[in-house]
């Protein structure tokens, strides 16, 4: 095919596209990029062809990409063929036997209350009863609404922690469709499959209907049967002494706790709040320059409390107001970090795994002896342990929360990605909500008793040893990269790392002990695991590394940290020089 010929074809669908295109804005910008082509800019015609380098593709975690016109692009067109999708899927699955239900919800992303809106009245349309959330919340109280209104399914409009120019559609299914274990999560394999099948993406968009009326608005600022506070009534409520009701100590103890928290420019600053205050913590101290939702983002990179310096401006807060604990979420408030002061070295952000533990640790005691604790194959292996030191059962699972909150008889679950499930009963996800407000009131307790996060983990390293984890992350520009990568890793695996022995090498994607996956497990004769698998989300191969090291004495704490630290950083090295050759 010539060239010219190439870019003819490229234009006549852009121009097609644009026809059809509902919106006038990413309409305007398909037809100046195209007119760019025309004028020969080698850069505009490296985006047209990536923006119609093929459909979105819809997964597991539904969509997700930035916004802008071409199929390869969240925006309305996309949008509304993937609604009419699921309302066939919904319409199907009834078979005229019931009246299928959803619950539509959306953060302050741009474009999203707008793409909430279109999936309302298409799925109307389409016999859906639909009900849409009154404002920008957390996809926790989506979650949440799902089971407590028995609905069929929920759409939360979210890019979660990505880029300001990234918008995504998270899908969950229950009531009539989904049940058991599974009731109120995120869609798996292969329901994923079964949606994609019925969206349309050449489906004229004038044929897709979409109602003018006839979806419900569920109440909300304040207004009798407010679902925000309908959530917080229930989560709240999570917040007992364990084993009986609250105490008078206990509310002193909350009272007494300083926080910092930081929403991250997010839609859980108003939540969290409310939730703190219910539950009795009255000294929070919320960033200013990040307490109002704000789709740019400004003070932050990437709004992902992970992130370099991402929390910096709530840690100077916390330092200046003598804070004991700080609390972020990212921007639709689904994860949760912690930050607090450590004796000797000052003030630091909890690892993903950290919190886990200390949340897993609080939790043990009083779980049920049928319970169950889960976390993915790539968060740490001590919550294992501290599960069967309460006599507890532990369930290791794919990455990804679709999976943790499947586990049987779960009553905790986390993943290191800074992911909490601490009421999977009210939510089937990861809700940064209700795991901010349990860590907050695990801190006040340890407070009251003169302890605090820095001592429980010397504590937990005592009796189950000293984990340390570390991550190391590949970014590329080309995907098609991450497969030779992880290729190279298969065909030739390194037969040891930091002078450990390799003793386990499992490649994942056999799916010996776990559905299959695109990931490699190395174990070393000291107990040292990696796990080296494509990102879900993002454009990178991620290696998350863990070390044990035995513990007799905690005086012996300080050295085999550092001696930790150190073959940490010596496995980065050596894969990351392989990762590059």
């Amino acid at each position: 095919m010539s060239q010219n010929l190439h870019h003819t074809e490229l234009l006549d669908r852009a121009a097609a596209w644009a026809d059809q295109d509902p919106d006038a804005q990413t309409q305007a910008q398909l037809r100046g990029l195209c007119w760019r082509v025309r004028a020969g800019e080698a850069e505009a015609l490296e985006e047209l062809e990536d923006r119609f380098a093929g459909n979105l593709a819809f997964g597991t975690a539904g969509l997700r990409a930035e916004l802008g016109a071409g199929p390869n692009r969240m925006n309305s067109m996309v949008v509304r063929r993937t609604a009419a999708g699921i309302g066939r899927f919904l319409v199907e699955r009834a078979a005229g036997s019931y009246v299928p239900s959803a619950v539509v919800g959306f953060d302050a992303r741009h474009n999203s209350d707008k793409f909430a809106r279109e999936s309302a009245a298409i799925l109307t349309a389409a016999g859906v009863r639909v009900s849409l959330m009154p404002l920008p919340l957390p996809t926790p109280v989506l979650a949440w609404a799902v089971r407590a209104l028995d609905a069929e399914a929920g759409i939360m409009v979210t890019a979660s922690h990505n880029p300001p120019a990234d918008n995504g559609y998270k899908v969950y299914l229950g009531g009539r469709v989904e049940s058991g274990w599974g009731r109120g999560a995120q869609i798996v394999t292969p329901t994923d499959a079964q949606i994609a099948a019925l969206i349309d993406h050449d489906e004229p968009i004038d044929a897709i209907t979409l109602a003018e009326s006839g979806w419900d608005v569920l109440p909300g600022g304040g207004e009798a049967g407010d679902i925000e506070a309908a959530y917080l009534s229930k989560v709240t409520a999570l917040l007992t002494a364990p084993g009986g009701e609250a105490t008078a100590d206990l509310d002193a103890a909350r009272a007494g706790l300083k926080i910092v928290l930081t929403p991250m420019h997010g839609v859980g600053g108003h939540t969290m709040s409310q939730g703190f205050a219910a539950s009795g913590f009255t000294r929070v101290a919320i960033v200013p320059e990040q307490e109002h939702p704000d789709p740019e983002f400004p003070t932050v990179a990437f709004p992902n409390p992970e992130e370099p310096g991402a929390i910096d401006l709530a840690v100077e807060l916390a330092k200046e107001t003598g804070a004991d604990l700080v609390i972020a979420n990212d921007p639709d408030a689904d994860r949760c970090a912690g930050a607090v002061e450590f004796p000797g070295t000052g003030w630091r952000m909890l690892r993903g795994d950290e919190v886990g533990w200390l949340l897993g640790a609080r939790l043990a005691p009083a779980a049920d002896p049928t319970s169950v604790f889960a976390n993915s194959i790539v968060s740490s292996r001590m919550l294992a342990s501290i599960a069967a030191a309460s006599g507890l059962k532990h369930e290791q699972t794919l990455t990804g929360f679709k999976w943790i909150s499947r586990a049987p008889h779960l009553a905790f679950g986390y993943e290191e990605a800074l992911g909490y499930c601490v009421a999977p009963d009210l939510v089937r996800d990861k809700d940064g909500i209700s795991a901010a407000l349990l860590l907050a009131e695990y801190a006040a307790e340890l407070k009251a008793a003169g302890s605090g996060f820095p001592q429980v983990l010397d504590q937990l390293a005592l009796a189950h040893g000293l984990h340390q984890t570390d991550q190391l992350s590949v970014r590329v520009k080309d995907l098609g990269l991450l497969g030779t990568m992880m290729d190279a890793l298969r065909g030739t695996p390194p037969q040891s790392l930091a002078g450990e022995a390799i003793v386990e090498f499992e490649d994942l994607g056999l799916g010996a002990h776990l559905p299959p996956t695109d990931g490699l497990l190395f174990l070393t004769d000291a107990g040292t695991r990696v796990i080296v698998r494509p990102s879900g989300t993002e454009p990178k191969l991620k290696c998350y590394l863990e070390v044990i090291a035995p513990v007799a004495d905690a005086a012996d704490l300080p050295v085999l940290r550092t001696a930790g630290r150190v073959r940490l950083e010596s496995i980065k090295h050596e894969l990351l020089l392989m990762l590059r050759a």
